[in-house]
């Protein structure tokens, strides 16, 4: 029975995988998925997806335009996929950025009948003994859930988060199909390999996967109300943990204005100025102080209650910043502010990881020309969102790959600053920044910092004197029993072996005609055997299958676009 059901599993992959690579040559990518390898499912495909008024006029657009209504047509995985891609400027051209910045991942509401029985399943009783009442139109719907209002037994509102039911194995069948061309581009594009697709993907896959536990949101939400307590600024809707679970979270309804209905805000006598200030510091705050922020404020997200209290929704995508990377930024900008080239240069190379080492000469001058940028600039003149894009610039160009939490991070404080910007015309970022980064400066010099970075450095050398004669041991054994083994890497040959297989099989195939024809010609001569008008039969089928033969390859060459 279990073999049955992976069969079965796997025939659904088989139909999914030629539906994506279908949509892709759809869409004009056929030459990038010919380099993969997939002679048989690609072929296939493009009989199938081989023209059509509407498949002419999408390939008409721009690359980054066709694979973004790609990644529209082939459903969830793949528009969430887009929206992590749109936040890596480190490995994607501006142009693909703003496209794949507009996928929504709007989807048609689940049957309330199926909803009712996800609720059930999850929690385990009756839908009327969790709530005197709950809408069956959801106030909106998404990729992964869609969320109802409903009011609980003793009249308090509520919202109700419900996972799409199968959209877990939905994803998960995405994403082994994803993984898989992940590999097959890392091993036939050595040009991507600096983009390192598997972790990409892998990447991908954790992020949703923590998208899909509502029981890891619903921590996550606790966690920031656990932060928040204090603060009369910011609000954290309730997490109802009896009302919630894995695939369900119930959370307080919250009853307030979008930050972008300025109408609204102005008519309720609320100071737009006020509420610009709350949100920005309740981002900061986040991050460096409680290293655990909101990945998304966008104003979507963003309600303000009386008072005025600023209230983000929406918390399954969250940035980290552990304690070294925090001080790491606030180090960088120190450095920024301080013109100290070598020190950010420094750093820049600690924050990242890369392949070869970058020329030092040319790192300095570049980040040298990025400070005098800023150097002589106006605090309030300073947007956050131009500094960090220009900082990630630096990364690309000297691949040095950025931390992806640092990546969502640049992501916040640009959408909040933009929505700083709107509601008050003379914000600024940067002004509220530095008594962050000026309090985070005097609590390194505490003593129980100092304490503690003396402790964490006295583990790491007991460590080392522990590991080490360990280690020396090992490695004396091995040389002494001839197993010490050097791993070497090549990269950039796999391409260059595919194409000398190409043209060496062309070239046999070529002198296949070639013998054909010479063999034929000769039969010609020969006034032997059977003939048709006066010609013999063999010969005439000799140059009939080599100009068969010889078309094919020609049509070979010239689809393959390299003459």
């Amino acid at each position: 029975m279990l073999n049955l059901r992976r069969l079965n599993r796997n025939i659904r992959s088989l139909g999914r995988y030629r539906q994506i690579l279908g949509t892709l040559l759809k869409y004009g990518f056929g030459q990038v998925l010919d380099q993969l390898q997939i002679r048989f499912i690609v072929q296939r495909s493009r009989r199938i997806f081989s023209g059509g008024r509407q498949i002419r006029a999408a390939r008409r657009q721009t690359p980054a335009v066709r694979l973004r209504l790609a990644m529209e047509e082939l459903g969830p995985t793949f528009i969430k996929f887009g929206q992590l891609l749109s936040t890596r400027p480190d490995i994607l051209p501006p142009e693909y950025i703003t496209e794949f910045s507009r996928l929504q991942d709007d989807l048609p509401p689940v049957p309330f009948a199926q909803i009712h029985q996800q609720i059930t399943k999850e929690l385990g009783q009756p839908l009327e003994r969790l709530f005197s009442h709950l809408e069956m139109t959801p106030l909106a719907t998404a990729s992964i859930a869609q969320v109802h209002h409903a009011r609980l037994l003793d009249g308090k509102k509520v919202a109700v988060k419900i996972r799409r039911p199968d959209i877990e194995h939905i994803i998960a069948t995405d994403l082994d199909i994803l993984m898989s061309l992940a590999h097959l581009a890392e091993h036939h594009l050595p040009a991507l390999h600096i983009y390192n697709p598997v972790a990409l993907v892998k990447e991908f896959r954790r992020s949703v996967q923590r998208e899909l536990n509502f029981t890891r949101e619903g921590h996550t939400l606790e966690r920031f109300a656990d932060n928040f307590a204090e603060d009369s600024t910011f609000h954290v809707p309730r997490m109802y943990r009896e009302l919630s679970g894995e695939t369900v979270l119930t959370m307080e309804f919250i009853e307030g204005i979008k930050v972008s209905d300025f109408a609204r805000l102005r008519n309720a006598g609320y100071d737009l100025s006020t509420i610009a200030h709350h949100g920005a510091d309740a981002l900061l705050k986040q991050v460096l102080i409680h290293g655990l922020f909101h990945g998304d404020p966008h104003p979507g997200n963003i309600f303000v209650m009386p008072g005025p209290v600023v209230c983000f929704l929406d918390y399954g995508m969250v940035g980290r910043l552990d304690r070294t990377l925090k001080y790491q930024l606030i180090d960088l900008l120190f450095g920024i502010l301080e013109r100290d080239v070598e020190k950010v240069t420094r750093l820049l190379l600690e924050s990242g990881e890369m392949d070869e080492e970058p020329l030092l000469t040319d790192l300095k001058k570049v980040v040298s020309d990025f400070i005098d940028d800023y150097y002589e600039v106006p605090l309030q003149e300073i947007h956050t969102g131009h500094l960090l894009t220009d900082l990630i610039n630096i990364f690309v160009q000297f691949h040095i790959s950025v931390p992806p939490d640092l990546l969502i991070l640049a992501r916040a404080l640009i959408t909040m600053e933009g929505i700083g910007r709107q509601l008050d015309p003379g914000f600024n970022m940067v002004g509220h920044l530095k008594p962050f980064m000026e309090r985070l400066a005097r609590e390194r010099l505490t003593p129980s910092y100092l304490a503690k970075e003396l402790n964490d450095v006295a583990g790491d050398y007991g460590m080392l004197l522990r590991r080490l004669p360990r280690d020396v041991r090992t490695l004396l054994l091995r040389m002494n029993r001839n197993r010490l083994k050097i791993n070497l890497e090549h990269r950039g040959l796999n391409q260059l072996i595919t194409d000398l297989d190409k043209s060496s099989n062309r070239l046999s195939f070529s002198m296949l005609i070639s013998a054909l024809i010479v063999g034929s010609s000769l039969i010609m001569q020969v006034d032997k055997g059977p003939s048709v008008m006066g010609f013999p039969v063999l010969g005439f089928l000799g140059y009939t299958i080599a100009a068969v033969l010889g078309l094919w390859l020609a049509v070979a060459i010239l689809r393959s676009g390299r003459l």
